[in-house]
């Protein structure tokens, strides 16, 4: 019996170990993918703050929070089981998926960059297409929708490359570590997005006087202490300088919000051309961005970054500039067929 006792402990030892084991390799498989989607993760903080700019300062968390939990919905009950049935039964499906998304984030930057150049146009075109909100809410859940939109293709960008980094690990797996990367991701994009639209308001309070803390939380904290009222000066300076700043700095993210839709979606469509055997235009984009990476020796690994992301900008807008016309002519009035009420209806419930 006694025997029996210790030979039970040693498998239940045994089989601890193999689960600390199981348990390092998710964690340095998830480090491991989450560092290789770390670009797209920069991109989609970068783009979603866009889709909060112009709405009253209270609705600004409200908004980040319902994008947020649209961004998770994406990856948990979307993308991951999305993502393992692909991979188990058909993988051949992953890359055409991944270019159709990669011409719609090419198609939303081309027609952001044709409203800065040409707003009149930009503007009849978005006419044709959609129906303009009839109100602040409905407009903010249009803003919300095409924010969860856009996630969804970027999330599943990451999904993508999380999967590219398990080749050769169990299904259970590869789903834990999908889950990891998706709700990190989620959770740290969100609220870097969160504190970037939030830090003009708190900046505002700290010129007022109040402390950091409670200008961010908007709640007072007891009576300031010596030490608050000595660096009062310091943080007053602080809270101006982010009033002044914020405004410009939201534009600059709008752009490169604007500019990391056209890339990535351009680098999606050259991946996919070069899975399909056009590698071409992938080779041509290498080759000038190593050629201009070798100008600048001492800081080659970002020239080529910035080269390889402009080419794929290049690509991204040319897509996005052949798409527009295809949206506004084709895709659209099909969408109109099966959204059009049946003759009579209005009649009928007058």
């Amino acid at each position: 019996m006694s025997t029996g006792l210790i030979a039970l402990l040693d498998d239940i030892a045994g089989l601890a170990k193999v689960a600390a084991a199981s348990l390092d390799d998710v964690v340095a498989q998830s480090t491991k993918a989450g560092t290789k989607a770390a670009g797209v993760v920069i991109d989609d903080a970068a783009v979603t703050p866009r889709y909060v700019v112009g709405f009253a300062a209270a609705r600004e968390v409200p908004i980040v929070a319902r994008i947020a939990w649209g961004s998770l919905k994406n990856k948990m009950l979307f993308l991951l089981p999305g993502a393992l049935l692909l991979s188990l039964f058909a993988p051949w499906a992953i890359t055409p998926l991944l270019m159709l998304g990669g011409a719609y984030l090419c198609y939303e930057g081309a027609e952001k960059v044709w409203h800065a150049v040409a707003p009149h146009g930009a503007s009849q075109h978005e006419a044709a297409v959609l129906a303009p909100p009839e109100n602040p809410k409905a407009l903010e859940d249009a803003k919300v929708r095409g924010a969860i939109g856009t996630d969804f293709i970027l999330s599943a960008e990451i999904m993508a490359i999380t999967l590219g980094t398990l080749p050769d690990v169990p299904l259970w797996e590869q789903a834990v570590v999908l889950a990891i990367v998706g709700v990190g991701i989620t959770v740290g994009v969100y609220g870097v997005v969160a504190l970037i639209v939030k830090a003009d308001d708190a900046g505002l309070a700290m010129a007022a006087g109040e402390r950091p803390i409670s200008a961010i939380f908007r709640r007072r904290i007891g009576q300031p202490s010596d030490f608050d009222l000595s660096v009062r000066p310091v943080t007053q300076a602080i809270g101006r300088g982010l009033v002044v700043g914020m405004p410009w700095f939201l534009r600059v993210l709008a752009i490169v919000g604007t500019a990391a839709m056209v890339w990535v979606g351009g680098g999606i469509i050259v991946h996919g051309l070069a899975a399909y055997g056009v590698p071409g235009v992938e080779h041509a984009i290498h080759s000038a961005a190593v050629a201009a990476a070798d100008v600048v020796p001492a800081v080659a690994g970002a020239v080529e970054w910035l080269a390889t992301a402009a080419g794929s900008g290049v690509v991204g807008l040319l897509v996005g500039a052949v798409l527009i016309p295809v949206v506004q002519f084709v895709v659209s009035p099909l969408i109109g067929l099966f959204r059009r009420e049946p003759k009579g209806h209005g009649a009928a419930g007058g």
